[in-house]
């Protein structure tokens, strides 16, 4: 049966800020066969293409003038395993948070610092999706991917992916080539709770969890910090961490630490990592909200590298807000942030 292929559809309930904006042309795919079926009408071959996961990574500035092909291919199911591994293909259209719930209930581990991230699973390789301390690419074992050109389905290993902080190919040399259709992962059998990375010792003893403690309580730790800092998406338009946490060479952090002494860093290779929310803060933009009456729009009073829509904005104003930022924290620290959320 063939998709439907409908006209002028408002995206609204398909992006996590919930901007009213409008797509030319909108389909849903649930398999590479109907996505093959879709990539074959003349409508969606001359038309520019989106394709649309969980719409949690999005900031849509104007109407879309081309298709939106709307990923909802499913399925969670472990295709291997020996002694120590297993592996675990999911449907691209899966939400990341379902596959780390199925993860954590077949007693595997890997995954659970990276609970409640929003979005699909088709979107996190993407940007090589992280949180406290982990990242995508340390399960990743391959994906399947289909070549929007010739409806052909290709395997790319960790290393075809380029994976970067928050970067792969298939957000600059591959980018709009692929449509990922599944992401295979090889997880653990046996626990490995990673609890180094910030508040998550302390949240597991704040919930009473004493001694080794499971992947299943660092899921529940993280999950705990996550509500507790970012607003809910269903109650507060916004997309997450807006942008990404900056890095720079150890004799930068040492300038700085000499005027903030409180500045917090994390030692990655080749420098420092700083946390774009402590510079947004210092820099004064926290809790800030613009707009007639109480605010349409602005930054989140708990996590500052939260961009919020309250109602009444549009995306402009939220590109502009997010320039403004940009332009503050290179003037004060001379660091330059740049967005995680792509802008459209």
């Amino acid at each position: 049966m063939m998709p439907d292929l409908e006209q002028h559809v408002s995206l609204r309930p398909y992006n996590t800020f919930g901007l009213d904006v409008r797509a030319r042309y909108f389909a849903r795919f649930a398999s590479a066969d109907e996505l093959r079926q879709l990539l074959r009408r003349p409508e969606v071959q001359a038309a520019d293409k989106l394709i649309l996961g969980g719409g949690s990574n999005l900031l849509f500035t104007q109407d879309f003038d081309g298709v939106v092909l709307k990923n909802e291919i499913r399925g969670l199911e472990i295709i291997g395993q020996d002694d120590a591994t297993a592996l675990v293909r999911a449907g691209a259209g899966e939400s990341w948070h379902g596959l780390v719930e199925y993860a954590l209930d077949q007693g595997l581990s890997g995954i659970e610092n990276l609970s409640l991230i929003p979005g699909t699973v088709g979107a996190a390789p993407l940007q090589n999706i992280g949180a406290y301390g982990a990242e995508l690419r340390d399960t990743f074992d391959h994906l399947e991917a289909l070549a929007l050109g010739t409806g052909e389905l290709r395997v790319f290993t960790a290393a075809e992916c380029g994976f970067g902080y928050r970067e792969s190919v298939f957000k600059n040399t591959l980018k709009n080539q692929f449509v990922v259709t599944a992401v295979v992962l090889r997880l653990h059998r046996q626990a490995r709770p990673n609890v180094r990375y910030g508040a998550i010792a302390e949240t597991l003893a704040e919930l009473g969890i004493t001694g080794e403690p499971t992947p299943q309580d660092v899921s529940r730790a993280v999950v705990h910090i996550r509500r507790s800092k970012l607003p809910d998406p269903a109650q507060v338009g916004n997309a997450g961490s807006f942008f990404k946490n900056p890095e720079v060479s150890q004799a930068k952090f040492d300038q700085l630490r000499s005027q903030y002494p409180e500045l917090p860093g994390y030692p990655v290779p080749g420098g420092v990592k700083l946390p774009a929310a402590w510079l947004i803060e210092r820099a004064g933009w926290k809790g800030l909200r613009r707009g007639p009456g109480a605010g349409t729009h602005g930054v989140h009073d708990r996590q500052a590298l939260v961009l919020v829509h309250h109602g009444g904005a549009t995306g402009h104003d939220l590109r502009q807000l997010a320039e403004e930022i940009i332009s503050s924290v290179r003037q004060q620290f001379g660091i330059e942030l740049h967005p995680e959320v792509n802008i459209l």
